[in-house]
């Protein structure tokens, strides 16, 4: 079997340059190529996964099959390619740490000094050996920014695995800022130069410098950070701004990114299979028409707080040939007074997932809104919760009608904790994470959309439906349309005399990618885009 070739992503300067962008690119060129590849991203903090931070700070966190609590980078990994993330695509210093402090327990060091040199960068290294078995490349995306001292243990790491590799199965690649400085009237490399000798003061020798710029470099320019940084002036490439994220895998390309990492790592692309990519890519940026859809959220003020909701109704509105405007309404907002103004204009209402108790009645009266005034309506997780509560309490009359999450003492909980539901105590845990089977019956919404009786999609969330209220929600119109079949837990409901209106306890936007766009968001942008004035 050919040996795996290992490719780590480090970046310079400062954060937020966009390192996952660029590794979920590289993967993308491989694959065109006919590789099959992985991902793996370190994270230097100290929390064991980003399921208990706060979206203000970290964006969202995303979720694998497997129910892996991750990094929002492994949503651009699965979206740009093939792969699919799991437990192994993502370890955090606090989950290294922890597993390393779990062995000296336990006395697996055999009463030795437990060190971070070899024992913390050892665990670095297994895991980034493990999620490469049976893989042609794989990406490993270090998190923060060099010269932190967090993330020096994950460096040092991968100078190791550098030593104890084939010198053709190791590429490592540093994204770096060169600014245009207007006062000065000329880019500046300055900034590319520190941190280029930052990293080789660790011991890292970059192959290949991807420049963040707003313009192409100059051949100077190029010349000048090359002779600096040790390097050929054919590896230091321009990473330029774009319009849309997904060109980026293109541009890198058509840069010679792609010959480059071939020569370098001495491997023959089987096949340059990027032609659908680039279509879609045409397609998306030829959209002339709008719908313009309100996401009332508690974390809207965040751009990274949904972003594979973002993403996910990006891809519906090109499978439908509409730009996607979206309204971000911050669900405080709607707590009082008349909607109508907030709305107008707004062809459909999306309430996604959340937690806590802050902005909860705007989302619902959102969702009466949606409800009475015949507006394409989709509640995702949270938003379907809230979509059930206002039925509850409007149509069938329960004025007391909450979940057990914001009103543990009312007397019409239609939501409770998952242990509190019969048949759930053996789950073992506090909370659904991953991939659950849902079945669909057979003339409703949801089976019309999914075109099958069986899927699959992920979840994140701790409180589940009532049973208690199923008929009398059925007998006034909500339908249940798809349950988990091993523990009969309710899924999606939905309105029959309406638009489009569907609440799921899932979270489908987790699954949607651009040449596979999740058919709920197609089936709802399409709704929206059909009833435009």
């Amino acid at each position: 079997m050919a040996k795996t070739r290992y490719i780590f992503v480090t970046g310079g300067v400062l954060s937020s340059l966009g390192k996952g962008i660029a590794a979920a690119s590289i993967g993308n060129i491989l694959e065109s190529y006919g590789f099959h590849i992985r991902f793996l991203k370190l994270d230097p903090y100290l929390n064991v996964d980003p399921g208990t931070m706060s979206p203000f700070q970290h964006g969202e966190v995303f979720v694998t099959d497997d129910g892996a609590e991750t990094d929002l980078d492994l949503g651009h990994y699965e979206r740009f390619t093939t792969t699919l993330a799991s437990q192994k695509s993502n370890w955090t210093a606090g989950r290294i740490y922890e597993k390393v402090i779990q062995k000296e327990r336990r006395g697996d060091y055999l009463g030795k000094t437990v060190q971070v040199i070899p024992h913390v960068t050892d665990e670095i290294k297994a895991a980034v050996f493990e999620v490469g078995k049976n893989a042609d490349a794989v990406l490993v995306e270090i998190g923060g920014t060099v010269g932190d001292i967090e993330s020096l243990p994950f460096l040092e790491a991968i100078r190791q695995i550098g030593l104890e590799t084939d010198e053709e199965q190791v590429l490592y690649i540093h994204l770096t800022l060169v600014p245009f400085v207007k006062t000065a009237g000329e880019l500046k490399t300055k900034p590319t130069q520190h941190s280029v000798k930052a990293l080789q003061e660790i011991g890292i020798q970059p192959d290949i410098l991807l420049c963040r710029t707003e313009t192409p470099l100059p051949a100077e320019i190029k010349k000048k950070i090359a002779l600096f940084a040790n390097l050929r002036e054919e590896a230091v490439v321009s990473a330029v701004d774009v319009d849309m994220i997904y060109e980026i895998p293109l541009i890198y390309k058509k840069e010679g990114l792609g010959a480059i990492i071939l020569k370098k790592l001495k491997l023959r692309g089987r096949k340059d299979d990027s032609q659908a990519w680039g279509n879609w890519i045409r397609r998306a940026k030829g959209l002339s028409a709008e719908v313009r859809i309100a996401i009332i959220g508690k974390y809207v003020r965040h751009s990274d707080a949904y972003k594979s909701l973002y993403e996910a109704l990006f891809h519906a509105g090109v499978a439908n040939r509409v730009r996607v405007i979206l309204e971000r309404i911050d669900s405080d907002s709607l707590a009082g007074g008349d909607l109508s103004g907030q709305f107008r204009g707004v062809h459909a209402i999306l309430v996604p997932g959340g937690f806590g108790i802050r902005g909860i009645e705007g989302m619902i009266r959102a969702a009466e809104f949606a409800r009475v005034h015949g507006i394409p309506y989709f509640g995702i997780c949270l938003g379907m919760q809230v979509c059930t509560i206002e039925f509850a309490r409007n149509v069938l009359g329960l004025r007391d009608a909450h979940s057990a999450e914001f009103d543990p003492h009312s007397s019409q909980r239609v939501f409770l904790k998952l242990h509190e539901l019969k048949n759930v105590d053996t789950l073992g845990h506090n909370m659904r994470l991953g991939a659950y089977s849902c079945i669909l019956k057979k003339n409703s919404l949801a089976f019309r959309v999914y075109q099958e009786e069986k899927i699959s999609e992920r979840h994140r969330h701790r409180f589940e439906f009532n049973p208690e209220f199923e008929y009398m929600l059925e007998n006034k119109g909500m339908r249940v349309s798809g349950k988990n079949p091993e523990r009969n837990l309710v899924e999606i409901v939905e309105l029959a005399d309406h638009p489009w209106f569907l609440g799921c306890q899932f979270h489908p936007e987790f699954k949607s990618r651009p040449l596979q766009p999740h058919p709920l968001f197609v089936s709802f942008v399409g709704c929206a885009k059909r009833g435009r004035a």
